[in-house]
């Protein structure tokens, strides 16, 4: 069965190759592509002048493919993937709350907006810095709401997320989306998986946390998210990349197949817009 699925992926990147090979070279999909988000993105936690979130631990010890790197490797774009996301980010900053902890920090991690500046800086064109050699910037979904450390402050402190809180998910990953279109971006947003593909009951275990999001807030965060970015995000594109999702073991994180699954539909929709356009 998996070996029918490659087949058809690979089918599918033979016939593209053509539409590749008569690509500009100062086509979108063939400028940097910007990535920013939590372990989805990128398996590394960040470190701030020697301190880190989790002593700076990656996702499976580093045996970990995230979407990221699967992007660098994928045969329909060039590689070039400006990669600034955090594993265990949110879409606001926050420190670092230890498990059992009374206090918080100092390790911190960024906001996804400071995530975007970072990777706009990286692609800013001299003499003025406000255009940028890249068109897209793919948004990957963040902790907010899923565990009881996605607040910077004591898990004790912490509960599941209100129905506003969730709107308020929704408010940030919006006003990122909205920032890279001022840049002159085209916003990619990867869904969340489906509630049933993870195991968060296992994911809350493993790592020591005091709670984790419950299915029906779970479902309604995924379902507020998507929608509102729809219809408040202009020209967004919203992309069900995890299709077949399949853990590493952890409750959480993609295996390598699902990481490149996941970046060949990114690829695909970078690609076809070349295209459409």
């Amino acid at each position: 069965m998996r070996m029918k699925k490659w087949m058809g992926i690979a089918l599918t990147v033979l016939a593209t190759q053509p539409a590749l090979a008569d690509a500009s070279a100062s086509s979108p999909s063939r400028l940097p592509l910007l990535l920013i988000g939590a372990s989805y993105a990128e398996g590394k936690t960040p470190f701030n002048n020697g301190l880190a979130p989790l002593g700076g631990i990656s996702v499976g010890l580093g045996s970990y493919l995230s979407v990221g790197q699967a992007l660098t490797r994928n045969p329909l774009l060039p590689g070039y993937v400006i990669n600034e996301g955090q594993a265990g980010a949110t879409t606001f900053a926050r420190s670092y709350c230890a498990p059992g902890a009374s206090t918080c920090g100092p390790a911190t991690w960024d906001s996804y907006s400071t995530q975007l500046q970072k990777a706009l800086a990286r692609v800013a064109v001299p003499p003025g810095f406000n255009t940028y050699n890249a068109r897209y910037v793919v948004i990957m979904p963040p902790n907010d709401c899923l565990h009881a450390d996605a607040f910077g402050v004591p898990q004790s402190s912490t509960q599941p997320c209100t129905a506003a809180q969730i709107n308020q998910v929704a408010d940030r990953l919006i006003a990122v989306g909205n920032q890279a279109r001022a840049a002159g971006l085209t916003p990619i947003y990867g869904s969340m998986p489906g509630y049933k593909q993870l195991d968060l009951p296992l994911f809350r275990s493993l790592y020591g946390l005091a709670w984790v999001i419950g299915e029906a807030d779970y479902n309604t965060m995924r379902a507020v998210t998507s929608s509102r970015i729809r219809s408040e995000v202009p020209g967004a594109v919203v992309l069900d990349i995890w299709r077949d999702f399949a853990h590493i073991g952890d409750g959480i994180h993609p295996t390598p197949e699902t990481a490149r699954r996941a970046a060949h539909a990114i690829a695909q929709a970078v690609l076809l817009r070349d295209h459409a356009h």
